[in-house]
């Protein structure tokens, strides 16, 4: 009796927690071969929201001779699944490594799915971004995707990245080298974009969106310009952003273009006495080019008093 009274204990508890889980994804996205045996998924340029159950990055994955390498596998643990269940379309292979481009949290959560499906799979990261998952960034970026998608996360864990890689690192993974570009602070201080060097595609991050411009609350604007430049002198032929379509160079220059003119207009400005409020009737004539981007509209006020304060900042270096 004891036993079969334990039995239905476990057994309720264990439905009660599967339960808790939110379903997979309802919409269908295509996945996209960018490269010979490189694929993305590219998401949704919206925010996270029910509609979309918080898929809005690019998801990747590379094919290789020794296994199956990862990037950025979204931001829930439905996002990474659906992300497999790709990967398992194209081959047999197991998942040996997963790259997490930065700590925002819509490119990374979705580690959870892959190290569910390939426990022996090691996810790299800059230094700071395991710091800072550790230090409770990843605990508020499960709760922040439950709030925004309305519980449409919901089974979603922190598993976060392990291993570092930094500046100038070249790491082997299934067959294939990696190399590793960061300076200090672009889209944040965590930034790394990663050159798979064979099939010749770099993995921007947010240091660029394509048709969508991404926040810069904790990044430089002469960082992240830095950033592009380097990856635009990178020879590298495919370029992933962190959000947005991937396409050749003019996706890493195109958003280099639209951060130079903020930053250079909001300069103008500043030298000139203005107040950051007074600087955008100046600068959206100069933006033409990005005002149909997605993001446009909501991110332009705090790039304007973003850039605002890092001019300010530089006349005491």
């Amino acid at each position: 009796m004891l036993k079969s009274m334990i039995f239905l204990l476990l057994l309720t508890v264990g439905t009660a927690v599967a339960s808790d889980k939110a379903p997979p994804l309802q919409k269908q996205y295509p996945l996209d071969r960018v490269a010979e045996n490189v694929y993305v998924v590219h998401g949704p340029r919206e925010l996270p929201n029910p509609g979309n159950q918080g898929f809005m990055n690019n998801p990747s994955f590379i094919v290789a001779e020794k296994g199956v390498v990862v990037i950025d596998p979204g931001g829930t643990v439905q996002t990474g699944e659906m992300l497999l269940t790709h990967l398992r379309n194209v081959t047999d292979k197991p998942v040996v490594a997963v790259f997490n481009t930065h700590i925002h949290g819509d490119h990374w959560l979705g580690n959870q799915a892959i190290v569910e499906a390939y426990p022996d799979a090691v996810i790299y990261a800059h230094p700071r971004t395991i710091e800072q998952v550790k230090g409770g960034e990843g605990a508020n970026w499960v709760d922040l995707m439950a709030r925004l998608t309305e519980g449409a996360s919901a089974g979603t864990r922190v598993v976060g990245p392990e291993r570092p890689a930094d500046e100038g690192d070249r790491i082997q993974a299934a067959g294939l080298t990696f190399r590793i570009l960061h300076n200090d602070r672009a889209h944040t201080d965590t930034d790394i974009m990663i050159l798979a060097e064979e099939p010749g595609v770099l993995y921007l991050g947010d240091n660029a969106g394509n048709a969508r411009i991404l926040r810069m609350q904790h990044g430089s604007f002469r960082g992240n310009i830095e950033a592009l430049e380097r990856a635009a002198a990178s020879g590298a032929k495919v370029f992933v952003p962190g959000h947005g379509p991937s396409g050749g160079v003019e996706v890493a220059t195109s958003y280099r273009d639209y951060l130079a003119m903020v930053y250079e207009t909001v300069r103008e400005g500043y030298d000139e006495g203005k107040a950051d409020f007074e600087i955008r009737p100046a600068l959206l004539p100069r933006l033409a080019p990005w005002n149909d981007w997605a993001g446009f509209e909501h991110e332009l006020g705090p790039h304007i008093s973003t850039a605002f304060l890092e001019a300010e900042a530089a006349d005491f270096e």
